[in-house]
């Protein structure tokens, strides 16, 4: 079965960068999944109305930005970001969530968003990462930084690398996309960054992928797009 990832939506330059990395993303056969978070519902039938039209125009319009990509739209309501995401990625059993950075990131650096922050933290799906003023871009070379122990985050580079006929390195410090492992301490299958991690991803210059602990995601061979 093809990875699928939830892209966190709502039409800022942030979430247009994030897009962007799912068009990447796709290039490594992934299915993509635009999902918006309402934080309520309205008791007045019509507002209620007009505002799930308006969210379901929002996501047609970021559908539209990625182009001829076949991918699906979500409305969710909950009344937090993070949490109305994970009850999303269980539902559709997505292996990651991908975001933009922080409004406030000088362009070409990555700085997680108050939401992904606390992915950051329990996260049974892989949350991904694009730069501020992301551009989708072809794949070369990807980087992994592993744990001692948990040969998942390699096998996750490794399947990625071959999907994007991409080279694997841990010593190139110019790559086009960084895989991160989970801390040791973290529980097996869930998100949870070291202090090195966290450097490293706030030094980062390209995407960067954080897999859970123990958890392997394979990707298709896709190599169509690299002929």
């Amino acid at each position: 079965m093809e990875p699928r990832a939830i892209i966190s939506y709502d039409d800022t330059p942030g979430d247009h960068d994030a897009l962007m990395l799912g068009r990447t993303l796709a290039d490594a056969g992934v299915a993509l999944t635009l999902a918006y978070v309402r934080h309520s519902t309205l008791t007045d039938t019509s507002r209620e109305r007009l505002e799930e039209d308006d969210a379901r125009a929002l996501l047609d319009r970021g559908a539209q930005r990625l182009g001829s990509l076949d991918v699906e739209t979500r409305v969710v309501v909950s009344p937090s970001t993070p949490e109305g995401l994970l009850r999303l990625a269980q539902e559709e059993d997505a292996d990651i969530i991908v975001f933009g950075s922080d409004y406030r990131t000088p362009p070409g650096r990555v700085a997680p968003q108050h939401s992904t922050q606390r992915l950051l933290e329990s996260s049974p799906a892989a949350v991904a990462i694009a730069p501020a003023d992301y551009l989708e871009s072809r794949v070369h070379r990807i980087g992994v930084l592993a744990v001692a122990g948990d040969d998942s985050t390699i096998a996750t580079a490794r399947s990625l690398a071959d999907s994007f006929g991409a080279a694997l390195t841990r010593d190139e410090h110019k790559v086009d996309l960084l895989v991160v492992g989970s801390r040791f301490e973290a529980p097996f299958g869930q998100v949870m960054l070291s202090a090195q991690a966290q450097n490293q991803i706030e030094g980062a210059r390209c995407p960067v992928l954080i897999v859970p602990r123990g958890v392997t995601i394979e990707f298709p061979a896709v190599l169509a797009h690299a002929a």
